[in-house]
């Protein structure tokens, strides 16, 4: 397993306030990765970061907001499966492209209950 990628998701609250987020992934990312990853998100671009052990990025928002509001929801989004630059390898890794796919496609049935945010 050579190189390293990068995962990018963000978290849009219903007023369209933005957090933005990234993993350091240890390998090579494939088209067919990307692909693969795209057919286990809700809708094609959804998923609940507490199920796929993602970090979520939520709580930026609350910093502003004084804490959870009405906007809140327990959806991130996909942005981008892409190679890692060298300014992207500051940190350790938070795992493999493979284990970030084996957690999405084991995925049956997204559970709303896994969020903070799914009873507002």
């Amino acid at each position: 397993m050579d190189g390293f990628s990068i995962f990018e998701y963000l978290y849009r609250d219903a007023s369209n306030y933005k957090a933005w987020g990234s993993l350091l992934l240890k390998g090579q990312v494939t088209q067919a990765d990307a692909d693969a990853l795209g057919k286990f998100l809700e809708g094609g671009e959804f998923f609940i970061a507490e199920q796929v052990g993602v970090p979520p990025v939520y709580a930026e928002l609350w910093e502003i907001s004084g804490g959870v509001t009405e906007d809140d929801h327990v959806w991130h989004e996909f942005v981008g499966l892409r190679p890692a630059t060298a300014e992207d390898i500051q940190e350790k890794p938070w795992g493999s492209v493979s284990e970030l796919l084996a957690r999405f496609t084991s995925v049956r049935q997204w559970d709303e209950r896994l969020s903070p945010n799914w009873d507002i």
